[in-house]
């Protein structure tokens, strides 16, 4: 589990706790409070209906303040069965403070549903119906009552509130974060395709206005239509072999370049990320080859984990290299295939070629590891 997925369950809890509560106190009130039948039955029903009401718009409410289902006949109704059960056992002898929690649950999760501009105006005019209704029907103990509602109005309704309002920071985070992901991802992109462009914009409109020329020669000047097709040939040539040096220079980059681009990716992405090790070290033959695993394990923590911390370990021992990358995300795809994705398949290839060999899977405690291990001469 994912430590987003974990802070939305606690959250979950922490906000349909105060509903589960209020339900259980009053259950125990009705019980043992010999109320008679009819009187019990009625105020358990209402009890059924706030509570269900308060769970059913907190998990609206999960999705974003202010963006549940706005129902005001629904919203009053309920509202009108709590506010008649507060009455009813404002009443009676021996009242207890959990009753009092009963209109604060409907205030609570019309407050969270409702938008911004809405919803205090709409839980100050509730909260004032219940402690006037309080007043009211409270006798000698008006003043307690009414005092009691507000405090628990207000405690609740601001401990609701809160633990939505946290969690809807952290999920806008967590959406930030993806948005930097991809548009490091997209900066990469544009940044290689200006290369072929700058490298390559030249030689296709030399080919095309040569092509042309040619074209318009053949049967005029055939030796002069022949050279321009010869020389189109030869643009070719060159924009293929710099196509190449361009893509392998991007394919082969050295570990040093390979590793700063990581962690200014990374970083982007808001997953901090530490170095231990000197790339130039890793002897020449193998940049390459471990760049190309700094890559692949950098695409592997954006794109399949939830990490916060990302890793990067060089060790070298004469001539034998180990190149380790560890995060603190869990991979979300992770079928227990042991990384079998065409990239790793990948990168598993050309290590052996060398004698090396690439590991991955989970590291202790939450996690997950890419190791490469070569060396010259291997």
């Amino acid at each position: 589990m994912t430590p987003l997925n974990r802070l939305r369950r606690y959250t979950w809890w922490s906000v349909v706790a105060g509903g589960l509560l209020v339900a259980a106190g009053a259950t125990g009130d009705l019980v043992g409070g010999g109320y008679g039948p009819a009187k019990s039955v009625l105020v358990a029903v209402a009890v059924a209906v706030v509570v269900v009401q308060h769970i059913r718009y907190l998990h609206q409410a999960m999705g974003g303040l202010g963006r549940g289902e706005n129902r005001p006949w629904e919203h009053a109704a309920t509202f009108a069965v709590a506010l008649a059960a507060w009455a009813v056992m404002s009443r009676t002898d021996g009242f207890l403070p959990v009753w009092a929690l009963l209109p604060a649950l409907v205030i609570a999760h019309v407050g969270a549903i409702l938008p911004a501009r809405r919803r205090w105006p709409a839980v100050a005019a509730m909260s004032v119906l219940v402690i006037a209704t309080g007043g009211v029907v409270g006798g000698d103990e008006a003043w307690p009552s009414m005092t009691m509602a507000a405090v628990m109005i207000a405690g609740l309704v601001l401990a609701d509130l809160a633990q939505l309002w946290i969690w809807q920071l952290v999920v806008q985070q967590d959406a930030g974060r993806r948005t930097a992901e991809a548009l490091a991802v997209a900066e990469e992109r544009l940044r290689f395709a200006a290369d072929l462009h700058d490298i390559q914009g030249h030689h296709l409109q030399a080919i095309a206005l040569k092509g042309e020329l040619a074209q318009r020669l053949i049967g005029r000047d055939d030796e002069q239509a022949r050279q321009h097709a010869g020389e189109v040939a030869e643009l070719a040539r060159t924009a293929l072999r710099e196509t190449r040096e361009v893509v392998q220079g991007y394919r082969r980059a050295s570990l040093g370049t390979e590793i700063t681009n990581a962690v200014g990716v990374l970083r982007a992405a808001g997953i901090e990320t530490t170095v231990r090790g000197d790339a130039a070290g890793v002897p020449p033959p193998l940049q390459p080859l471990f760049g190309a695993l700094v890559r692949e394990g950098t695409t592997n923590v954006l794109r399949h984990s939830r990490a916060r911390r990302c890793d990067v370990s060089i060790d070298v021992v004469d001539g034998q290299v180990c190149v380790r990358l560890r995060n603190d995300g869990v991979r979300i795809d992770d079928d227990g295939s042991g990384g079998s994705g065409a990239g790793l398949a990948g990168l598993r290839e050309r290590f052996a070629t060398v004698g090396g060999r690439v590991e991955v899977g989970p590291a202790e405690p939450e996690g997950f590891e890419l190791v490469g291990r070569a060396g010259v001469g291997r």
